[in-house]
């Protein structure tokens, strides 16, 4: 007796399968596969030895899972998605090791997407239908096309509707956010026929006394910049020319930004994961930080921020 289901028209060569999973018709399964608790493996599916699968994984009609496709707990995977292993694939030609692909924890990916081998793809990312992924995914990222591309963030919340008015040109206005700490500014502007001006001052506009500026520019279209948090530092953001998206996040919400005037400014405090995206050809990001260059000072990775601010799924 087994504690988990495999259809009589299905090949299960493997043991290794959690409890409450469930494995249909015509499915075929090798004996090194990996298969966590309460799955649902649908018909005419493969999957191969060096596969490890999490729990609370669906993976739909027609899809093949090759030797090194890692896919974490509360994955989906739509019908006729498609799996690669081999960048350079030849008949009778084999590759000494397989390259790893890693789909994280809740992600989700649409009918007959194609995933090449050695990408991560983000936890609770999202990849459209048809899309053909070329390129690791970020946490939480919407992508769609061939190539994929970044459209959007999941749960993020656009503010465009939201900018901070400003009842003069000489006001300056803040406008407190879903994310912790985050700020939106209307920064003060004036007008004259010699030249328009925009002012801000640092400990009072900018909430700090920057150490640091960079400028960001000549950014692909579909290219994204940031995907970090800072432990320490501050930064604030304005988009001295063309326009950008940014997305902050505290682990718990998250919010889109329309950063398309150089009257606007955005605060991000420490611990705030940002994005920046959807560059115009023309833009120019300027950032102010309140801290020098430090490569300690940065998060990179989504999984590791959550567990610095104490998040658990």
């Amino acid at each position: 007796m087994t504690d988990y289901f495999v259809h009589p028209q299905a090949i299960c060569e493997t043991a290794s399968i959690g409890a409450g999973t469930r494995i249909w018709a015509f499915a075929h399964i090798l004996q090194g596969a990996k298969i966590g608790r309460d799955c649902n493996i649908c018909d005419h599916t493969f999957i191969e030895n060096e596969v490890v699968i999490g729990d609370r994984v669906t993976i739909k009609c027609g899809v093949q899972v090759w030797d090194g496709v890692r896919l974490d707990s509360d994955v989906f995977v739509g019908p006729n998605a498609t799996f690669t292993n081999d960048r350079f694939p030849r008949s009778k030609v084999y590759l000494p090791a397989p390259i790893e692909t890693v789909v994280e924890s809740g992600a989700s990916i649409g009918a007959n997407a194609t995933i090449l081998p050695g990408i991560r793809i983000g936890e609770t990312a999202f990849v459209g239908a048809g899309s053909v992924v070329t390129h690791s995914v970020p946490a939480n990222a919407i992508v769609v096309g061939n190539p994929a591309h970044i459209t959007g963030y999941v749960d993020s919340i656009r503010s465009a509707a939201r900018h901070p008015q400003r009842r003069s040109p000489n006001d300056e206005e803040v406008v407190d956010t879903r994310v912790a700490g985050v700020t939106f500014h209307r920064l003060r502007s004036v007008e004259d026929l010699r030249g328009d001006i925009s002012v801000g001052e640092f400990a009072r506009t900018v909430p700090f006394v920057p150490r640091r500026y960079f400028l960001v520019f000549n950014v692909p279209s579909r290219n994204v910049r940031g995907e970090h948090a800072h432990l320490a530092c501050q930064q604030f953001l304005v988009c001295v020319n063309g326009s950008l998206s940014v997305v902050a996040d505290d682990g718990t919400n998250r919010e889109e930004f329309l950063l398309d005037s150089r009257t606007l400014g955005l605060y991000l405090p420490p611990m705030t994961w940002g994005v920046q995206y959807r560059f115009s050809s023309d833009a120019i990001l300027l950032v102010f930080a309140s801290d020098y260059y430090d490569p300690q000072d940065y998060i990179r990775d989504y999984r590791e921020f959550k567990a610095r601010k104490g998040i658990t799924d």
